[in-house]
């Protein structure tokens, strides 16, 4: 890979830790800031069940603006996620302004209030397992999100967040 490639392939992972610090910093507007005008966000996963993939959540940046709006009016526990992500791979267009990448995801939950008799306030659980699905636009050194599709395993949630994953 070039240097131009190594360059961009580093602004993308640069770009998914960032946005995993801001989402567990709740600092959802700067979080949407490293997503194009363009940019469609998807949760899925698949249900062996039925044998299909499921669509939890799907919109567009403006539905997402909307939802983080709405944010501090929804009942939502406030116990804090925290995103421990890995990034397994960057493939970056032959023209340096298109990138790829697959990166791994657990996301952990630090109880604030227990909510049944075998799990204490102040005791941290998985919360999700899946990985992040993303394309990038890079534009003068600086990636950014034009599509996040996050690929759940974790199907059941006991309790859930309105939270962007």
């Amino acid at each position: 890979m070039s240097t131009n490639g190594t360059d961009v392939a580093q602004a993308v992972r640069d770009t998914i830790y960032k946005a995993c610090l801001l989402l567990d910093e709740q600092r959802w507007n700067e979080w949407l800031d490293l997503c194009e005008e363009d940019f469609e966000y998807a949760i899925r996963g698949y249900s062996p069940e039925i044998r299909h993939d499921v669509t939890y959540y799907a919109t567009d940046r403006r539905g997402l603006a909307g939802t983080i709006g709405m944010l501090p009016r929804h009942n939502t526990d406030h116990s804090p996620l925290k995103r421990h992500a890995t990034v397994y791979s960057v493939d970056v267009d032959g023209q340096g302004t298109a990138a790829t990448a697959v990166t791994s995801l657990v996301v952990c939950q630090t109880l604030f209030d227990g909510f049944n008799s075998h799990i204490d306030a102040g005791e941290s659980r998985v919360f999700l397992v899946g990985k992040y699905l993303d394309r990038f636009r890079v534009n003068g050194g600086q990636a950014k999100f034009v599509q996040r599709e996050v690929r759940l395993e974790t199907r059941r949630f006991d309790r859930g967040s309105h939270w962007p994953i």
